[in-house]
């Protein structure tokens, strides 16, 4: 599959209803190109691809809005969603927050998230200019998987801003 195939396989699957498989989603990860974490800096909202993991609808249940990179030492990969409308970081559920890393995944070196508080990796790869496809790494998680799948699109007007929201989740 080339890049330009990859990408448009992508969005078709982003949007449709009903499961997606992870070999189909291992081949598109294959022909994305790696990021650096410098270039992912900023706001970012998310969604998941549904492939049966144990994981599928849990952040939605969560509120999980998406994952904010102010720095590469201040990764917030938990943005949620509040019941009065409010952005925040829930630090419990992520058990702390994170860092930007270039980390070797797949034999390719791209931008990672690594969680402060638990073994979780989050991989990263461009699909365009506005959007990531992601990869949750976990340890004792076997090098075939299953991997937890999910896509980031880049919120509008993100350029690094926080949107934690102040004081929420600390």
């Amino acid at each position: 599959m080339d890049p330009i195939e990859a990408r448009t396989r992508f969005h078709a699957l982003r949007e449709a209803e009903g499961p997606v498989t992870a070999a189909e989603l291992d081949q598109i990860w294959a022909a994305l190109a790696t990021v650096r974490p410098e270039e992912i800096l900023g706001e970012w909202r998310g969604g998941e691809f549904v492939t049966g993991h144990p994981l599928n609808g849990t952040l939605e249940k969560a509120g999980w809005y998406g994952k904010t990179f102010t720095s590469v030492h201040d990764a917030k990969p938990l943005i949620c969603r509040g019941a009065d409308g409010e952005l925040y970081s829930d630090r419990e559920l992520g058990k702390g927050e994170a860092s930007l890393w270039t980390v070797e995944f797949r034999g390719e070196s791209t931008a990672t998230m690594v969680y402060d508080g638990q073994p979780v990796f989050d991989h990263f790869k461009r699909v365009d200019d506005a959007t990531l496809m992601g990869v949750m790494n976990v340890k004792g998680v076997p090098a075939d998987g299953p991997f937890f799948y999910f896509f980031l699109e880049r919120a509008a007007g993100s350029g690094g801003a926080s949107a934690a929201g102040p004081g929420r989740g600390a």
